[in-house]
């Protein structure tokens, strides 16, 4: 075979794996609080939607009972519960977009039960998944999908596929239920993929 066409072949391999690598490490890019500094694993932050119509910051509900407890949001933009992130590769320091984490509420509760955020039942009218409070395995396991015209913009997805790449998930975005006046987190409910921004818990005024 001719050396010049082995050399040609040989570069397009190198430069498509240079390619994959570069495209790779972008949709792996740090995701940034609202101040533009990268989201630190153990460091609490509020989770708010970018827009303010939208209710107020993620917190802690419950539905019927006052145990168990379910992710919801505020109606109004007050009195949000901060979360942690603890990214599934032990040595990483950061979130990054499209890498899957745990996110739990820097809150103590009457309920026996972890505050980490995870894939619940299934609401018998809407056939929505709701995100409970608890442990539960791959059910714990969420990633950050960037918004294309917003630089702190930010969805949260439902989709361990890093921990299990050979399982098939029926992955989702999450949104919003309306139920009883108040907001809890569901996996493809209305709103799903909707914007929302990470701030910081000790950058925000006391006043």
């Amino acid at each position: 075979m001719n050396m010049k066409y082995l050399i040609g072949i040989l570069m397009s391999c190198i430069w498509l794996s240079m390619a994959i690598n570069a495209a790779t490490a972008q949709s792996n890019s740090p995701v940034l609080d609202t101040s533009g500094n990268p989201l630190q694993r153990g460091v609490e932050y509020y989770i708010k939607p970018a827009i303010t119509e939208a209710g107020g910051p993620f917190t802690l509900v419950s539905r019927n009972d006052p145990c168990p407890l379910y992710v919801g949001q505020r109606n109004v933009s007050v009195d949000g519960i901060p979360v942690t992130f603890a990214p599934y590769e032990k040595r990483e320091k950061v979130v990054r977009e499209r890498k899957n984490f745990k996110v739990t509420f820097s809150a103590a509760t009457i309920c026996v039960q972890s505050t980490a955020w995870k894939v619940g039942e299934t609401e018998p009218v809407t056939g929505r998944r709701l995100i409970a409070a608890g442990e539960g395995g791959l059910a714990n396991y969420f990633y950050i999908k960037k918004e294309q015209d917003c630089p702190s913009c930010y969805s949260i997805q439902w989709c361990p596929a890093e921990l299990c790449p050979t399982c098939r998930f029926i992955c989702g975005a999450v949104g919003t239920l309306f139920e009883n006046g108040q907001r809890l987190a569901a996996l493809d409910a209305p709103g799903a993929g909707r914007s929302l921004v990470f701030e910081r818990a000790d950058y925000v005024s006391k006043e």
